[in-house]
């Protein structure tokens, strides 16, 4: 079934812009009756069908509304390194927000090559991970952040820090993280992060974990470490 992003929704009617629109009538082919499904990235679900097939704006007619559609009874809130290739990045934005995750924040570590993001093309990933997946609170995307800025941030919830330093005491994260707690977890960048940014996290109440024992890609451990967390609430 067809998926619309519709943040500005509401009463029972909604009419899809003039792209999606033409793109529903004359490349979908979708007709007066047919069902639809309206996300508006607040938590709720909107069951509807179309009522006018017009291609310069689709009339959508809502038949139900589902509140707070598969909410999640925890937050997580990845930081993770900037990469120098941003497809890399892109793809796990795309798979952390099919996961599940609520918040990204990408980092500015002392090995991060890369400082800035294209921000709207970011969103427009977010919006199509949360129209395939099926998501109707949409995966907030944070301001770039130096990595000392964060973690002396007043973050709530298990804090924890990513590393490969295995001369250093790192724990699993079922170990530290359990059903219904919120998670920060920071993912540091293709050269790690420093020992001394290590540190750094230790005294500001970040733990240390690891991602198990292969040495994994920068997006490869931000998945991972977001579907560890949605395996621990399962």
């Amino acid at each position: 079934m067809q998926v619309f992003y519709a943040p500005d929704i509401e009463g029972n009617q909604y009419t899809l812009d003039r792209n999606e629109s033409k793109h529903t009538v004359k490349v979908l082919r979708m007709k007066t009756g047919t069902p639809v499904n309206m996300i508006d990235g607040s938590g709720n679900l909107y069951e509807g069908i179309i009522s006018d097939p017009d291609p310069d704006g689709c009339i959508v007619t809502i038949k139900s509304v589902i509140r707070n559609f598969e909410k999640r009874n925890y937050n997580l809130h990845i930081a993770i390194s900037l990469l120098k290739n941003p497809e890399r990045f892109e793809w796990f934005i795309e798979k952390a927000v099919e996961i599940g995750i609520d918040q990204v924040t990408p980092l500015i570590c002392r090995n991060t090559e890369k400082t800035g993001i294209k921000e709207e093309r970011i969103k427009n990933v977010i919006v199509a991970a949360m129209k395939q997946s099926l998501k109707a609170k949409i995966t907030v995307l944070n301001p770039v952040e130096s990595f000392d800025s964060f973690i002396r941030r007043n973050h709530h919830g298990s804090l924890m820090i990513a590393h490969c330093h295995s001369d250093m005491k790192r724990e699993k994260i079922s170990d530290l993280c359990f059903r219904g707690d919120n998670a920060v977890i920071m993912i540091g960048p293709e050269g790690d992060f420093t020992r001394e940014e290590v540190a750094e996290a230790l005294s500001n109440n970040f733990a240390h974990i690891h991602l198990g024992p292969s040495r994994l890609r920068t997006e490869t451990a931000g998945v991972a470490a977001c579907h560890s967390i949605y395996f621990i609430n399962q």
